[in-house]
Order: C-alpha cells, then structure tokens, then sequence
C-alpha cells in the first residue's frame, strides 16, 4: 500500500476553521509541543501537524541521513506533504528550526503560504562578522561532544536549560521526546541544525513574516530576531516577557495574545 508523506510523518487534522494553519515542531520535541496552543488554532483553522523526520513515536523510519543533512531536505518533506493535501494560502506556524525549513519552503513556492508565524527561529546560530547568532565554533562541539559521549547524560543537562524556566512537567514532557529520538539522529539533527546559514534565503521571504521571541533564550538571543525583522521586508517582531526557548510549552498564554493580534481575523 502506498502511504503518502502526510500519512507517513504522522500527520493529523483537526479544527473547524476554513484556512488552514499548519503547526510545525522544533528540534527534540513532537507535534505534542503544540498541545496547549492547539485548541486555540482548532477553534479558528483547519489545522495541520506532523512530526519531523527522526522526531516522534516513528522518528527513525523516517529519517533519512542524506536528505535531512540540510534544511532543504526537511522543506521538501513540508512541500510533499502540502502537495499530497493540496494546500494552497496557509498559515505557517513553527518553532525553532521548523522556521528556516518554512522559509526555505515558502522562498520556493510562496503561492503556498499566506504568512509565516516563527518561535525563536534562527537562520544561523553561529556567530559571524556584525551577526551574533549565540555560538562559537568550540560550543557547539562541546555540545556534539556531549550528544555523542552519553545521550542520556546530556539529555538531563539539555532539557532543563533550553525550557529555560523552573516547569518540571515542559521540562519531562521535552526530556520524553528527545528521549524517543534516536541518539545517532539527534545527534546528525543538530549538526544540521546549528551548522546551517540559510540568511541569504530568508532575506528573500515575500510573505508577511511574525518574528516572536522570548526576553531570554539560551539557543537564539534577541539579536536573531532583530537581524530577522530588519532583513525581511515588513516583518514584525514581538519580543515576550518571558524565558526559555519553548515559550508554546511555558508562556502559551502570552504566545497566544500576540497570535490574537497577527491572526485574529481567521476566517471561522
């Protein structure tokens, strides 16, 4: 039987809207990250989730080391499975790394895309020349290091300082899905991850962009956001009173007052 690439990234759908908003994850997490903000999008849209490849209870079926050592390869799984639902106008939500895989996606084909919304995204996490990204070279293998010496051990560290606040619960449900990703593919994600520059390609977005970003965050700092709004014609950036780097698990309520202000005249 021949499974389509929604059906195979564990895809579902939900919501009684017309417009379709699709949810899509950041590294280490699932679909399940969305779980406080998803009733919100189900009362306005026809919403989309799926799990990443490597992410997820079929993570490892899914993950291919080729085609997922760049974010080219993740776009191209968004795109598949746009096309095997026919989706044209939608709402792009994403955390994390899911942001550059839709702006590659939506530089693409923007006849797709309505708007884009972002969570703590980052086109490079390195730093550059006049570009703070968070990272020095020796940091990130440092992290890779850790990832490759004991997964579990740097699972314990990981969690509790990306979630950033005192939440055991987002800090357990964060540690489940790493923990079902398996080590040699969490490790090959974040070199893709954190080694990625796709900065040209964001700065050519012609879709309305919402850039939001929590006060502190450990693996994207405020810069980011700010390099993001100035490089994007139009974007805007709304910087929350809050910390760490899943503010949709921690501070869903704040998220969602700045989704009512960007989004609020969804179609019912």
């Amino acid at each position: 039987m021949c499974v389509n690439s929604f059906e195979r990234f564990n895809g579902r759908r939900s919501g009684t809207g017309k417009q379709v908003a699709i949810l899509s994850h950041g590294f280490g997490t699932d679909q399940t990250a969305w779980s406080a903000l998803r009733p919100w999008f189900e009362a306005r849209y026809d919403v989309i989730s799926f799990d990443l490849a490597g992410c997820g209870p079929g993570g490892a079926d899914t993950y291919d080391f080729d085609r997922h050592g760049s974010l080219f390869g993740y776009a191209d799984d968004l795109l598949d499975i746009m096309d095997d639902l026919a989706l044209r106008d939608c709402i792009y939500v994403s955390h994390s790394m899911s942001g550059m895989i839709g702006a590659v996606a939506a530089v693409a084909r923007p006849e797709l895309f309505e708007r884009l919304v972002t969570l703590g995204a980052s086109p490079r996490y390195l730093d550059d020349d006049g570009y703070t990204g968070g990272f020095k070279p020796q940091d990130l293998e440092n992290l890779f290091d850790s990832m490759s010496a004991n997964y579990q051990a740097f699972v314990a560290g990981f969690a509790p300082a990306v979630v950033g606040v005192d939440n055991s619960q987002v800090v357990a449900d964060f540690s489940r899905t790493l923990f079902q990703m398996r080590p040699d593919i969490a490790l090959n994600t974040s070199r893709t991850i954190f080694n990625s520059d796709v900065r040209d390609l964001a700065c050519q977005l012609s879709r309305p962009v919402h850039l939001i970003q929590t006060a502190v965050d450990m693996a994207v700092p405020v810069q980011v956001g700010e390099w993001l709004q100035r490089a994007i014609p139009g974007a805007t950036l709304d910087v929350i009173d809050a910390e760490g780097h899943l503010p949709h698990m921690t501070a869903a309520d704040e998220v969602q007052r700045i989704l009512e202000q960007h989004l609020g005249g969804a179609t019912l």
